[in-house]
């Protein structure tokens, strides 16, 4: 069953562009805006409204399947692809990628991913594209089976059918303290994010964040129902590495002091420090990880920056240079190696958050919770968005709507049987 004929359609992500290295500078915020000049080249200001790019799949039987491309919030830092720029992602796509879709066996999904992204001028396609194109073939492989996309995940990568669901983790933003109520409230398993990505945020010496932490433990006994015991999830940007410096026993010092305030928490803290490429933060990062495990600590650190592809997921992985590694879907590419990125963690023992980011899309979300539970990663992303309601309503119906499929398709086959 082919693919007959490909549609584009602008569109908008669920949040905003942020040049990371302006605000790192010390870019001032002015209500929702940051004032001054933006520092990461694309940005024409340091928050830009997200935009997103559809691509439809017209099938033989004139069903139109969809995927979405878009980039990460923090575009072009941490080595990731630059800036989103829709009129090139869409020049290239029309020219270069639909035409190798209007080629391909759209049942067999593995096989159609692996031809239309080859690479093009002997450079690999921006990952955006690879991230859209992937979503639609991977709905279309399921609506010609008759499946669902998990499913076809399972079958591609000789997995058993999923019997569990995965924990979701919100992001609070900049409105903090609110979101904070709202996923105690809706007994989200992992929170806040807390979004510290200044040194006001983090305070001298770590102090205001620290303060932070122990707000958020208080509001979690507060607010949350007897058995409520979310693991308390922190990212950080960097600032600890910042503050008091990149000596990986003071950073892992500091770790363990903030575990320490909330005792009876699992503490996850991501980006503790961007040591400037990919080799240095798979060896500082290793060192804390042996020093966390070595004092028993309840604290995880989790990788972002620095670890983008699946080649970096497997270098950090086998050399057990993180507790979990954030997937950042957006930038591994095509969603089938967010499938391979969890099974490479999980093979090394390492823990696998499908992650994303606040600029993604509704449909770009649920394709990500098809992979998430298929692979069944520890951890999954309410996305898109910054709001917490809309992005663990999203997530969260859809995995349990693919549950209830998957668990009606299990008695099926057992009354078969």
């Amino acid at each position: 069953m082919l693919i007959k004929d490909v549609l584009l359609a602008p569109g908008s992500g669920a949040f905003f562009y942020d040049d990371q290295a302006a605000i790192r500078a010390g870019a001032s915020q002015d209500r929702f805006i940051y004032l001054g000049e933006p520092l990461t080249p694309g940005f024409t200001s340091i928050r830009v409204p997200a935009s997103s790019l559809s691509i439809g799949l017209v099938l033989v039987d004139d069903t139109v399947v969809w995927g979405d491309m878009m980039s990460v919030q923090y575009s072009g830092a941490g080595g990731r692809d630059p800036l989103f720029d829709i009129k090139q992602i869409s020049d290239l796509t029309a020219r270069v990628v639909a035409p190798r879709l209007l080629d391909v066996d759209a049942t067999r999904y593995l096989d159609a991913c692996a031809k239309v992204f080859e690479p093009f001028e002997q450079k690999r396609l921006p990952l955006a594209i690879e991230y859209g194109v992937s979503q639609a073939l991977l709905r279309a492989a399921a609506h010609i089976q008759r499946t669902t996309m998990a499913e076809i995940i399972c079958s591609e990568f000789d997995l058993p059918l999923p019997t569990r669901s995965v924990p979701i983790y919100c992001q609070s933003g900049d409105a903090r303290e609110i979101n904070v109520d709202k996923m105690i409230l809706k007994g989200v398993d992992v929170l806040p994010h807390g979004l510290i990505n200044s040194r006001q945020k983090f305070g001298v010496d770590g102090q205001t964040f620290m303060e932070f932490v122990r707000w958020v433990a208080t509001r979690t006994h507060q607010l949350g129902g007897l058995g409520y015991h979310p693991v308390l999830h922190f990212d950080v940007y960097g600032c600890i590495g910042q503050e008091i410096g990149l000596e990986p026993l003071r950073i892992a010092d500091f770790i363990c002091r903030v575990a320490d305030t909330v005792p009876g928490f699992t503490i996850n803290i991501e980006s503790p420090a961007d040591f400037g490429s990919t080799q240095a933060q798979i060896e500082n990062y290793a060192k804390i990880v042996s020093i966390l495990d070595e004092r028993g600590s309840s604290a995880r650190i989790v990788v972002d920056e620095r670890c983008n592809t699946l080649e970096d997921i497997r270098l950090f992985a086998e050399a057990k240079a993180t507790h979990l590694v954030q997937i950042k879907t957006p930038d591994v590419g095509s969603i089938a190696d967010t499938a391979r990125a969890v099974l490479i963690c999980k093979a090394n023992n390492v823990g696998a958050y499908v992650g994303g980011s606040c600029t993604e899309t509704d449909l770009s979300a649920q394709a990500s919770v098809h992979v998430a539970v298929a692979t069944q990663a520890d951890m999954m992303l309410a996305k898109p968005g910054m709001g917490v309601d809309e992005a663990f309503s999203i997530v969260g119906n859809e995995q349990n709507r693919l549950l209830a499929m998957l668990n009606r398709r299990r008695t099926q086959a057992e009354n078969v049987g």
